[in-house]
């Protein structure tokens, strides 16, 4: 039989009776005749809790234990589903991400999967069983349990389907697919059908919250299809729903034009040799976008979703480089992605003027061929993605 991966976020399985839901889902598709692994992350806010009790007890939690701490979040879930799909008569297994065979790198709170081994998951659906698996987690070489990062539940479900040959990949959220922007943000965006996947990894990369990036790098290594569906949504009896967002390496992918936001950002800027803040911002173990380097120095966004110490890594920074180095917060990165945006002259210009019409004074501008992006103050970002909407995709 084929084999589906199904991942389910954690609004998706906020409460039992969201569970239920996903376990009426599950066995449909099982009763289709699907081999199914399920991917589920924490219920609904409770990353977010757990990581506030840790800093109730230090304002720097050792990212050790709070890789410990918050791996339990997607172990609660896997439990409950597997419960509840037993409860409608399918036998069902759950795994942590260590006992599925994820192996990772040696970084805590963000590292990344460098293989996967899915023997015992393997045997389980050989034996007819539902397969349920926390997402967002794996075990380092030396055998520590790591996360992911924000959104790693993704990137487990992507991986596991690339090892075991899935017939696709399904994301199952509270939105029906990806759209030119962020519903939050802008009123009418438009749903975007069909996606190239190096596109949908742009917008990742710049902040868009439809998909971790790291999954749409396995995805496209891979080529595995990506389904961006919503949980709510009904199906027939063929499994299709009324609406989905489709990702594939595929020349008839729509050279989608959409705009992306990424707030809690700090801009930095070297004044000196480039090796060595890219040296310093490596061993403070500090994410760069947007690096630019130039004879004077070096500039670059510093993301803090997957950075809970920024108060320590920034000190370390700091001591490391000195005067030279200067960090301004509150920023955030807006940007436009599509396919050929620098091919065009105008392009970039329509962009400097969709920020200057709200007041959005940028401290960096990047343009390459995939996305034109801005570092601006973090309190114009919403205008600011309204007004880039209105002028590329409207």
């Amino acid at each position: 039989m084929s084999i589906l991966v199904q991942k389910y976020g954690g609004s998706s399985v906020a409460d039992v009776e969201k569970i239920g839901l996903v376990a009426d889902k599950v066995v449909a598709a099982r009763r289709r005749g699907h081999d199914v692994v399920v991917v589920v992350s924490a219920m609904g806010k409770a990353t977010d809790q757990l990581l506030a009790l840790a800093r109730q007890l230090s304002s720097d939690p050792p990212r050790r234990e709070l890789d410990m701490l918050l791996t339990t979040g997607e172990r609660v879930t896997m439990a409950l589903v597997s419960i509840a799909i037993a409860a409608r008569g399918c036998e069902a297994i759950s795994f942590t991400g260590s006992q599925s065979g994820i192996l990772t790198n040696d970084r805590h709170f963000d590292a990344r999967i460098i293989e996967v081994r899915p023997h015992r998951i393997e045997d389980e659906l050989s034996r007819g069983k539902v397969v349920i698996v926390a997402g967002y987690q794996g075990m380092s070489y030396r055998r520590e349990i790591t996360t992911l990062g924000r959104g790693g539940s993704d990137t487990t479900a992507v991986a596991l389907a690339a090892a075991l040959g899935a017939e696709r990949c399904e994301i199952y959220s509270d939105v029906d697919g990806v759209y030119s922007a962020d519903p939050k943000s802008v009123d009418d965006p438009v749903h975007l059908p069909v996606l190239d996947l190096a596109v949908l990894q742009e917008m990742a990369e710049a902040g868009a919250k439809v998909l971790n990036a790291q999954a749409v790098e396995w995805a496209r290594r891979s080529k595995i299809t990506i389904h961006a569906r919503r949980t709510s949504d009904p199906e027939d009896a063929a499994g299709r729903v009324p609406r989905e967002t489709v990702a594939r390496e595929s020349a008839n992918a729509v050279a989608a034009r959409a705009v992306v936001g990424l707030d809690k950002v700090v801009f930095a800027r070297f004044s000196g040799e480039a090796e060595r803040f890219i040296r310093a911002s490596s061993e403070a173990e500090l994410p760069l976008l947007d690096l630019s380097i130039g004879t004077d120095g070096a500039s670059a966004a510093i993301p803090l979703l997957n950075v809970p110490d920024f108060d320590a890594r920034r000190r370390r920074l700091s001591v490391a480089l000195g005067e030279s180095l200067s960090l301004v917060d509150a920023k955030a990165l807006v940007s436009v992605v599509g396919d050929g945006l620098t091919t065009s002259a105008h392009a970039v210009p329509a962009f400097l003027r969709a920020l200057a019409s709200v007041g959005a004074l940028h401290s960096a501008i990047t343009a390459g061929p995939l996305r034109i992006g801005a570092v601006i103050d973090a309190g114009k970002l919403s205008l600011a993605e309204r007004a880039l909407h209105a002028a590329f995709v409207r």
